[in-house]
């Protein structure tokens, strides 16, 4: 089913207690997951991504509270769980209606899921989200506004979207800054208070520089959003001093370890990304790049050339480095 069949249930208050969300906004995965995981008093089972334990999870729905509270089993992944396994969790949900279980799929293939058939043997949801339409997102932030007792009227959240380039979850993290003003947000206080790489993720735009794909529009409206190219430069700088930290770990010690390279714990598919991408770069390479990258610093600093011709022109000398 799709979000607004969804909502009608739960409107009408005729929710089952498994559910197994997956499409393409991870937003509204991640919204509906910790709206239906609210449960006061709730003994909650998390798994994210490599986590999962599957003896574990069963025993966690398998078993009543001791004190008559309901378990909650979540797992977050963008790995599908064998088919067998999460049919049986679905199954023991089923068999104990006080207990909860959500299946949060990140990842892209969703034909196993958009089947109405995959789960006809037990009661459990399958919900699909898209990415909001504008008035959608428009009335996901007013809510989360209203939440956080946060006065701002639909004009300016739709100015608040615009600058994270229709990026929901961008522009929900930016609500809990308004909360400083006693008065209603305007859209010049979005503009003070929103700085924003917003129109583009730095991850997204340098993978598209490392697969050598092309990236003149996205950093077209970068740059039309007012971003500072000399920031654009040091951050792309910072962003490959990372992965030469990846390849030097990786090539003496085998593996990766997010907290010991970047100084904090990353997301497992974070970690296998850079990861990914760290070790097909030749370290002879990673001195050309950032030879390269400092030095087109310098000249930004240093002349009065256009920066923008000068970081477009970095970026193309960038990609045939590569």
């Amino acid at each position: 089913m799709y979000k607004n069949e969804f909502d009608n249930h739960i409107r009408n208050k005729t929710i089952s207690n498994s559910f197994v969300f997956f499409g393409e906004s991870h937003f509204l995965i991640d919204m509906y997951t910790k709206m239906l995981s609210n449960v006061e008093d709730a003994n909650i089972l998390n798994y994210y991504h490599d986590e999962y334990d599957f003896n574990s999870a069963k025993a966690h729905l398998s078993q009543g509270s001791l004190f008559g509270d309901r378990n909650i089993l979540i797992i977050k992944s963008e790995k599908k769980v064998p088919k067998k396994e999460l049919d049986t969790l679905l199954e023991l949900a089923s068999k104990n209606p006080d207990n909860i279980f959500i299946y949060a799929y990140y990842g892209s293939d969703h034909k196993s899921y958009n089947n109405a058939k995959s789960f006809a043997k037990t009661k459990t949801m399958s919900v699909r989200f898209f990415h909001p339409k504008e008035f959608e997102a428009q009335n996901i932030l007013l809510q989360i506004a209203q939440e956080k007792e946060v006065t701002i009227d639909k004009y300016t959240l739709s100015h608040l979207l615009k600058i994270h380039n229709g990026d929901v979850a961008l522009a929900a993290n930016e609500i809990e800054k308004f909360r400083v003003f006693d008065r209603e947000i305007s859209t010049k206080d979005v503009d003070a208070l929103v700085y924003g790489l917003g129109e583009i993720n730095l991850d997204d735009f340098m993978k598209k520089l490392l697969e050598k794909k092309d990236f003149k529009e996205d950093l077209q409206n970068i740059l039309e959003h007012g971003e500072d190219e000399i920031r654009i430069l040091t951050a792309l700088t910072s962003y490959l001093t990372q992965l030469y930290m990846f390849n030097i770990y990786i090539r003496v010690n085998g593996a990766p370890n997010a907290l010991e390279i970047l100084g904090y714990p990353a997301p497992k598919f974070v970690v296998e990304q850079k990861a990914s991408f760290a070790i097909k770069i030749k370290l002879g390479t990673f001195y050309r790049l950032h030879e390269l990258l400092l030095e087109s610093e310098l000249k930004m600093k240093s002349s009065h050339i256009d920066k923008s011709a000068i970081l477009f022109s970095t970026l193309i000398k960038l990609q045939k480095i590569l």
